[in-house]
């Protein structure tokens, strides 16, 4: 009976390394926490309010668009805080460097944050609060979204997670 575990073992590698989907990476995160550079520059914050660089592939057959968005579930609103909200980012798209809020591929809309503006927002958590978590998610899916350049963060998150092919997440934590 145990000389079944190593090859219930290998096979269950197997199907995890298989499975594995899309992968998504970023230097400015790959620590765990957020950098100055990617602190906002307001509310009493004097970070450098540039969007990380990230990575990815891995994406599906069939992907059409990307969509990206970065949250912050630990913000004391009841529903969290969104710091990015990137629709239709090009299939074709596979990074986006440091500093590309503003910056965006052809097609791609970057749309209102909570911060009330478009594109990028960093992190700005009150002081004193434990270490917020802010999640960066990429979804892949099967077309572009109609509504996203109009749409809230929470509702492109909403239509996102409804048609994502796959999906994969990030997150770095930061306190002041």
């Amino acid at each position: 009976m145990r000389s079944l575990y190593p090859a219930l073992l290998a096979a269950s590698l197997i199907t995890s390394t298989a499975e594995a989907g899309m992968v998504l990476t970023s230097d400015a995160m790959a620590s765990g926490t957020l950098g100055m550079d990617q602190v906002f520059n307001g509310f009493g914050c004097t970070g450098g309010n540039i969007s990380p660089d990230l990575a990815w592939h891995g994406a599906p057959e069939g992907t059409g668009a990307f969509v990206l968005l970065m949250h912050d579930p630990d913000a004391p609103t009841g529903s969290g805080w969104w710091h990015w909200s990137v629709v239709n980012l090009p299939a074709e798209t596979t990074a986006l460097p440091a500093g590309a809020s503003g910056h965006m591929p052809a097609g791609a809309i970057e749309t209102a944050t909570d911060f009330g503006t478009k594109g990028f927002g960093g992190a700005c958590p009150p002081e004193g609060d434990a270490p917020h978590h802010y999640t960066v998610t990429l979804y892949a899916l099967p077309a572009p979204l109609p509504e996203g350049a109009t749409a809230s963060p929470a509702m492109i998150s909403f239509m996102a997670r409804a048609q994502a092919l796959d999906s994969a997440s990030l997150t770095a934590t930061y306190s002041r």
